[in-house]
């Protein structure tokens, strides 16, 4: 296989030049790893997009092929844990930051960041799933480890029309909560209600200033955005509620009084994707694979070739994205 030619989206800088090209290469020139994959889908997540276009310091290697996942099939295998012809998927540990990542047909990876493909999906559908799914389904996990319970109170998700915020609305819709989407694009109202969403719920809702503590009202939420959005949604939590924070697209400083902590028992629990353990890595995947109605899914998901990821890096980091974005790899 050291001879075997494959094609792979590169990012390299040299001497103040920054290029973005697709690269012809040889599977010899991936970087050592136990685990040598053919892959097949990828996604575009907003990390992506700002390593794509360099609006964000995300690239620790140079040069690099971005892509935060990937799925695909083992070509070859060191170890005892995966043998050729298996499917796996892999999402986080620093691919695509500081590894090689999935815009490139073909990656060697560690044995130990590979999960199996979830049985009932296949390799397209894990990626629709992807990162930001695996994220959506962490903080779904995380709102239920901490008190969130079904009693007919509502859950807000911010950012809802994006990548993680589609899934989750998607996944809590699934469980039965009453889940209103924040959103600051209302011509995306219908496609969030078609994924489950019961209201829809402007963003300046939590952006405009207020009384550090307002009438109470969700007893849970999953914010994908950070900065302002996530101090405002504070004032409404209700008592002993619950909120997971997982993005920073608002920003990353954000401001609240202690209030909602000391006279609510709100709680703020981080849910962060990269390095989660392989125990908790497969609940997750399972659950996705069992609650995710795949028909959702292909209705939240566009696929693009991997000539196409530039341009849509600039989209997506204008928060003009809806929903999941697959890269066939391949294509």
């Amino acid at each position: 296989m050291s001879n075997e030619s494959f094609r792979a989206l590169v990012v390299e800088e040299d001497a103040g030049t920054r290029r973005v090209e697709l690269r012809d290469m040889q599977v010899a020139d991936l970087p050592p790893g136990e685990v040598l994959v053919k892959v097949a889908y990828s996604t575009l997540n907003y990390k992506d997009g700002l390593a794509v276009t360099g609006k964000g310091k995300i690239l620790r290697v140079n040069p690099m092929a971005p892509g935060i996942d990937f799925a695909g099939t083992v070509v070859e295998s060191q170890s005892p844990a995966y043998k050729p012809g298996d499917e796996v998927v892999l999402t986080g540990w620093g691919v695509g930051e500081r590894h090689w990542g999935g815009f490139s047909q073909f990656n060697r990876v560690k044995a130990g960041w590979l999960v199996p493909l979830p049985k009932g999906l296949t390799l397209q559908q894990a990626m629709a799933i992807g990162t930001a799914g695996f994220t959506a389904m962490l903080c779904v996990l995380a709102l239920e480890r901490h008190g969130l319970t079904n009693d007919g109170r509502e859950v807000v998700v911010t950012g809802a029309a994006g990548g993680v915020g589609s899934v989750a609305v998607a996944l809590l819709a699934r469980a039965g909560y009453k889940v209103v989407a924040s959103t600051g694009r209302p011509e995306e109202a219908d496609y969030l209600r078609d994924l489950g969403a019961a209201d829809i719920l402007d963003r300046s809702f939590f952006t405009n200033p207020g009384r550090p503590l307002e009438s109470e009202r969700w007893a849970g939420a999953v914010d994908t955005v950070g900065g302002p959005t996530l101090g405002g949604i504070f004032r409404t939590v209700a008592s002993h509620g619950v909120v997971a924070a997982c993005g920073n697209a608002g920003g990353v400083e954000f401001t609240s009084s202690v209030f909602p902590f000391i006279l609510r028992s709100v709680k703020l629990v981080g849910v962060e994707s990269v390095m989660v353990p392989l125990p908790e890595r497969l609940a997750a995947w399972e659950r996705l694979a069992r609650d995710l109605p795949t028909d959702v899914l292909d209705r939240m998901t566009s696929v693009i070739p991997l000539a196409a990821v530039p341009e849509y890096s600039e989209t997506i980091t204008q928060a003009q994205v809806r929903g999941r974005i697959v890269v066939d790899v391949q294509a």
